[in-house]
């Protein structure tokens, strides 16, 4: 996670690595994605699992499933 300034939403960085098709250079890019935490208990650092589900706001189509590891 990247960000948990606002109540009940929070900004969570996915990022993917692949190699580049013609140029086979390894290629690392990221998005920052809104997720919806009904409870507010993830905090910055910490890895969670996220799902699409229906639009809740103008920015938010996802919400975090589980906290994978917390941040020390």
């Amino acid at each position: 996670m990247v960000s948990d300034a606002m109540q009940k939403t929070r900004v969570v960085k996915v990022e993917r690595v692949f190699r580049h098709p013609r140029y086979q250079r390894v290629v690392r890019m990221s998005n920052k994605l809104k997720a919806h935490d009904e409870a507010n208990e993830s905090r910055v650092g910490d890895r969670v699992v996220i799902e699409e589900t229906r639009p809740l706001s103008k920015d938010k189509r996802w919400r975090i499933r589980a906290i994978v590891s917390r941040a020390s």
